[in-house]
């Protein structure tokens, strides 16, 4: 593996992110601290979280555990601000902002946060106030740098170019939706971000574990504990074109259908790393292969091929 840099940050990553939407959710706090340490075990350090995941329990939960390990310095932690939070505690003012980045330090027990992202765009505050008060931060140490998640082109040049002109910090990351079936959240702004050395930082990876080779049929979906609903929009003619690619890609290295489909992504122009949740230390390990798996070329464009 060979780091990444996040833009024209300090920051570089190995390229996978965990994500830990999951923690102190669906996955008490006990078993989060196996796959945090599992996580770090394997060679990753960088965990991609939100104040809005479970209202404040991801954040949390990994507080308790950079406490418990005193492992600070070791880790990278990414989280967001701009979802509501309840009583109307929502969106990108300045105001709420330095409001709320005051609470994500205090659940995540630490005095900086290494990458503080826009979650979604807020139509109702303007972006320079939004990137000045991320300027305020930065200059506070309190965070080291910033990002966007769920930012089309136009929003994200707009952004580029406030920050150029008002001499403001710069976005260093977008994080979109990005997997073998759902490319259009990231195709949509690749060629600006990799022109203004923006990394991409992709969520939903593994298009909620269809590209895990699991669900096959309706009845396979209907087993998702993310419900059926959820998997079954990916079993039509293209879903099965990606299945069947990673079938024959899998028979060919020996690799299980996640590493492959988190390999393909970490070959993809503009990509920092993909994001990925585990609940198991197995998942873990599984998670890992793929961060470390290097496709050939043939393998990158069958799999490109497929989901078109």
């Amino acid at each position: 593996m060979s780091k990444r840099r996040l833009g024209r940050s300090a920051i570089s990553i190995e390229p996978l992110v965990l994500g830990t939407n999951v923690l102190g959710r669906t996955v008490d706090e006990p078993q989060s601290f196996k796959v945090l340490d599992a996580f770090l075990d394997a060679g990753f350090n960088a965990l991609d979280t939100a104040d809005v995941y479970g209202k404040g329990a991801s954040e949390t939960v990994i507080g308790n555990w950079l406490t418990a390990r005193g492992n600070r310095d070791k880790v990278l932690v990414f989280t967001k601000v701009g979802l509501e939070m309840g009583q109307g505690q929502v969106g990108l003012s300045a105001n709420w902002i330095i409001e709320e980045v005051e609470h994500s330090l205090r659940r995540l027990q630490t005095d900086y946060i290494d990458l503080y992202q826009s979650h979604r765009a807020d139509p109702d505050t303007p972006e320079e106030e939004t990137l000045a008060a991320f300027d305020s931060l930065i200059k506070a140490g309190k965070v080291r740098a910033i990002g966007a998640s769920n930012y089309d082109t136009r929003l994200l040049r707009t952004a580029l170019d406030l920050s150029s002109s008002k001499q403001l910090p710069r976005y260093e990351t977008v994080q979109n939706e990005y997997n073998l079936y759902d490319r259009a959240g990231f195709e949509e702004v690749q060629d600006l971000a990799v022109r203004e050395h923006v990394s991409g930082l992709h969520y939903f990876s593994l298009a909620r574990g269809f590209v895990s080779g699991k669900y096959r049929t309706p009845a396979d979906a209907a087993k998702s504990p993310r419900g059926p609903g959820v998997v079954e929009k990916y079993l039509n003619e293209k879903g099965y074109r990606i299945l069947a690619a990673l079938d024959a890609i899998a028979e060919r290295t020996g690799a299980p259908h996640s590493a492959i489909a988190l390999a393909w992504l970490n070959a993809r122009p503009g990509t920092a790393a993909p994001i990925a949740s585990a609940t198991t230390v197995a998942q873990v390990k599984e998670l890992a292969e793929g961060a470390r798996l290097t496709l050939s070329g043939e393998d990158v464009a069958e799999l490109t091929q497929a989901g078109r």
